[in-house]
C-alpha cells in the first residue's frame, strides 16, 4: 500500500505506470502517440473517430459543391443545391408538433395495450368526440319528459337535474329495475341532495341544506361532464307555489 508506506517513510509514492502488455491504440487527437485501450478511453476516443469521419464528409460535400459552382460559370446545368449533411438538424415548430403527435399516439396505444382504453380508462366529455358535435336541444314539459321512462322498448331514457335533461340510455342503471330508474323521466333534483330518492322526486330545492345543495351542485357536475351521457335540452316546469309545504324529507332530523 503506497499510501502506507509514505506515512510511515515519508517517501513520494512511484507514479503507477501501465504494463507494456497493456494493448494500446493510437491517439487521434496526437500523432505518433499510443493511448491505453481502456473502459475509461473509449469514449473519447469514439467522438474523436466520429468527428474526424464527420470532418471527411464535411470535406467531401465542400468538394462537390465547389464542382457545383465551376459548373455553375461555366454555364452548365446542374442539380438542386446540396444540403451539408453535417449541419445540425434544428428542431422547429414541425418537430415539436411532430414529437408531441408521437407522444399522443404512444400513450393511447400503451394505455391500450395495459387498460384497454385508449385513454387510460378516464371518461369525460373531453374524451369523447360527439361531445363538439352540435347537436338540436328541445325543451321538455314534465308530461313530455315522463314518456322516456325506459317503459316504451326502443325509445331513449332521459333524465333531468334542475332544469338540464340528459339521454342515460347508456346506463344499465336507469333500465327499468335498475337502482336509479327512479330518475328516468322526471327532474328529480331534490333527491340528489337529500337521498329520499322515492318522495323526492321533484325539482323543488326549497329548505334544503347548505350540504344537500353542494350535492346537488355535484351530480349536476357529473352529468354535464360525463362521457357517455349527453345533454339532450331542457325542461319547463310550473311555477312552485311559495306557500305549498316544503316536501318532508324521508329522515327527520331526531
Amino acid at each position: 500500500m503506497s499510501w502506507f508506506k509514505t506515512s510511515v517513510t515519508g517517501e513520494e509514492p512511484q507514479p503507477y505506470v501501465e504494463p507494456e502488455s497493456t494493448p494500446r491504440v493510437k491517439d487521434p487527437s496526437i500523432p505518433n502517440r499510443m493511448v491505453v485501450d481502456k473502459a475509461a478511453n473509449q469514449p473519447f476516443l469514439a467522438y474523436k473517430a466520429y468527428r474526424n469521419k464527420q470532418e471527411k464528409i464535411h470535406n467531401e460535400w465542400l468538394e462537390r459543391q465547389k464542382i457545383r459552382q465551376e459548373k455553375i460559370a461555366r454555364g452548365e446545368e446542374v442539380g438542386p443545391e446540396e444540403k451539408d449533411p453535417t449541419e445540425p438538424e434544428e428542431v422547429g415548430l414541425k418537430g415539436l408538433l411532430k414529437f408531441f403527435l408521437y407522444l399522443v399516439v404512444f400513450g393511447a396505444l400503451a394505455g391500450k395495450l395495459l387498460t384497454g382504453s385508449y385513454t387510460w380508462n378516464y371518461e369525460s366529455r373531453m374524451t369523447q368526440l360527439k361531445s363538439f358535435i352540435p347537436t338540436d336541444q328541445r325543451l321538455f314539459s314534465e308530461s313530455t319528459l315522463a314518456k322516456f321512462d325506459g317503459s316504451v322498448p326502443g325509445k331513449p331514457i332521459y333524465l333531468a337535474i334542475d332544469g338540464d335533461v340528459y339521454d342515460v340510455t347508456n346506463g344499465k342503471a336507469y333500465q327499468p329495475g335498475g337502482s336509479y330508474h327512479h330518475f328516468a323521466g322526471v327532474d328529480a333534483a331534490r333527491a340528489y341532495g337529500t337521498g329520499c330518492f322515492k318522495t323526492h322526486r321533484t325539482h323543488d330545492l326549497r329548505g334544503l341544506t347548505e350540504a344537500e345543495l353542494r350535492g346537488v351542485e355535484h351530480w349536476k357536475e357529473f352529468y354535464a361532464n360525463h362521457g357517455q351521457y349527453k345533454k339532450v335540452g331542457g325542461v319547463s316546469h310550473r311555477p312552485i307555489n311559495p306557500a305549498s309545504p316544503i316536501p318532508e324529507h324521508c329522515k327527520p332530523p331526531k
